[in-house]
């Protein structure tokens, strides 16, 4: 079939390559611009490589786009992450329409930040919806989906690169391959069971140390390897990662206060909270390296018995 990809990064370019890989046709590429300083676009560059016909329109809603698009007579457009807002006088101009991916189990968790959210909130499980995009936020009704297991240990990268990412470029080729040919069905999503989570950014994962260690935990996993679940130490921003958690069973078992650093190991440091003790095995400071916690630990002085920055995180309000 005659291809129309619109997306962005690895994820886009992984896509563009499984269509090209099993023989279709790719008429051309839309993909949004870089900003000043950004690292080069993989979708941009693998197209150009291939010399595919490529677009960078600032948005998709001028006519521009829409010519553009209308000019490859594709049969259909995939939407492989896609941040521009697509209206539906461009998603409607292949023969078969447009699909788009999305990282989680629509309608649960529509928004950009979709993969982060279900571990936080300690969900044991998630997955990937294909759905036909309109112009409400991932609204659309779902054409297919795949549920993944979120283990207890799963961070955000686990999850998304040994689950999310290829899953999701074999279910736009089964979706593509579907629609193209008459056999798919489309179901309305469930409105009532629908959530909407914004981004999680630095003030979503800023460690609140009075909260339970299983919230901690899951904050710290839910943020691994972005944004980074920080704290502040001595005064310095710090973000965590490689968490692991060490509850308690008797109240009597707890060790120090919230907070506060109980040990330090060789690589790890570890840190009191409600119902046990975490453990981190690496931490980011603002030069933008990781490293061990022990060594930043003994390179900043920290010893057992002092307290990283406590905080009350603000209540967020989410639409459902």
């Amino acid at each position: 079939m005659r291809i129309a990809i619109i997306g962005q990064q690895a994820f886009g370019k992984a896509v563009l390559e499984a269509f090209i890989e099993r023989g279709d046709e790719v008429a051309g590429v839309f993909c949004a611009p870089e900003k000043p300083g950004s690292r080069p676009d993989p979708l941009r560059l693998a197209a150009e490589e291939r010399g595919l016909n490529l677009f960078q329109f600032p948005n998709l809603k001028g006519d521009e786009a829409a010519a553009a698009l209308a000019a490859l007579d594709a049969d259909i457009g995939v939407m492989a992450y896609v941040l521009q807002f697509a209206p539906q006088s461009f998603v409607n101009i292949p023969r078969h329409g447009m699909i788009q991916y999305h990282p989680s189990l629509l309608p649960l968790y529509r928004g950009p930040s979709s993969i982060n959210w279900p571990i936080i909130k300690g969900d044991s499980e998630t997955g990937l919806t294909i759905f036909r995009p309109t112009d409400g936020l991932d609204e659309g009704p779902v054409i297919l989906q795949e549920t993944v297991p979120v283990g207890p240990e799963d961070t955000v990268g686990s999850v998304y690169f040994d689950h999310l990412f290829p899953l999701g470029v074999q279910a736009m080729l089964k979706a593509a391959d579907s629609v193209v040919a008459g056999r798919h069905s489309e179901t309305p999503q469930d409105e009532a069971a629908a959530s909407y989570e914004g981004w999680c950014r630095d003030a979503e994962s800023r460690i609140d140390w009075g909260a339970h260690i299983d919230q901690i935990h899951n904050l710290i996993r839910g943020c691994d390897p972005a944004p980074g679940a920080w704290t502040v130490v001595n005064g310095v921003k710090v973000h965590l990662f490689s968490a692991r958690k060490q509850p308690v069973r008797r109240f009597a078992d707890v060790q120090g206060k919230p907070g506060e650093i109980v040990s330090i190991g060789e690589q790890s440091i570890h840190v009191a909270a409600q119902g046990g003790v975490i453990e981190i095995s690496k931490v980011r400071t603002a030069s933008g390296h990781k490293l061990a916690a022990a060594d930043f630990a003994y390179a900043h002085g920290l010893r057992a018995g002092e307290r990283l920055e406590s905080f009350t995180a603000p209540r967020i309000a989410v639409a459902s």
